[in-house]
């Protein structure tokens, strides 16, 4: 049982980041997971499944305290369904580790534009739609390879380009869920036609994974209420210093490899 607590913990806390700020709760448990040592397409996989719950009690509570664009929800969702899926197959079949340096220098350069934007007038102007596709389908992608990488893209790369934090964060957290459900059933039929020999059996890592969605489900209808009552500013300037710190944290995961 004590594995089961440890991932509640981190499942508590990394919902509270992930829905508080758009991103994160993926990359946190997955960094867990692989410091366990679980494979890297075990580590996603199992962080899905996870996802499942938390990101519809997540959604729920955008819903409630009205964060949602509906406009860019259903815009958003299919690219992302799009991307996650493509993601799976490459996971599953090849090596994707090759894109991480990619993904560190735009988390980096987009984390240092939030941060010094959080210092000027809040931005007012409608989600420029004409990205979520793109922003989308590479958000579903790289959170299929990486476990993690949904907030960071598609939340960053909404923010940078003016979106409303409150909007923004609401939006992608609940569409997150379809996205999640996706790529969960697609690593679900990649196991059942012997695509992805390297699962071997998921059900030794079940206590992991219920830790993580117990302490998700708990923490989601907080984060959900505090976008609501967070500061704009207070909230951009947030989300651009933990882009940053997830920047400096794949150079290392980099580094450590080489």
């Amino acid at each position: 049982m004590s594995e089961f607590f440890i991932f509640f913990f981190v499942g508590a806390l990394a919902q509270l980041v992930d829905g508080a700020l758009g991103m994160a709760y993926g990359v946190i448990s997955s960094t867990v997971l692989l410091g366990f040592g679980v494979p890297p397409s075990v580590a996603s996989a199992s962080v899905h499944t996870a996802e499942l719950f938390t990101t519809a009690a997540s959604g729920t509570a955008h819903i409630a305290n009205r964060n949602i664009d509906w406009k860019l929800f259903w815009r958003l969702v299919p690219f992302g369904i799009l991307g996650g899926v493509l993601g799976t197959y490459v996971l599953t079949s090849v090596d994707g580790s090759t894109i991480r340096p990619f993904v560190a220098a735009y988390l980096g350069v987009i984390g240092a534009i939030l941060t010094l934007r959080s210092f000027r007038r809040m931005p007012r102007a409608a989600t420029p739609m004409h990205l979520v596709p793109p922003l989308g389908a590479a958000g579903g992608f790289l959170d299929s390879v990486g476990g993690g990488g949904w907030g960071p893209i598609v939340t960053s790369g909404l923010l940078g380009a003016g979106g409303q934090p409150r909007y923004v964060i609401g939006t992608v957290n609940a569409a997150e869920f379809l996205v999640t459900l996706a790529v969960s059933l697609s690593f679900l039929l990649a196991l059942v036609t012997g695509h992805w020999e390297e699962a071997g059996d998921l059900s030794d890592h079940a206590l992991s994974v219920l830790g993580l969605i117990a302490g998700g489900i708990l923490a989601a209808p907080l984060a959900g209420y505090a976008v609501r009552r967070i500061p704009e500013r207070l909230l951009l300037r947030i989300v651009g210093l933990l882009i940053c710190v997830l920047c400096v944290q794949q150079i290392v995961a980099l580094l450590t490899q080489m």
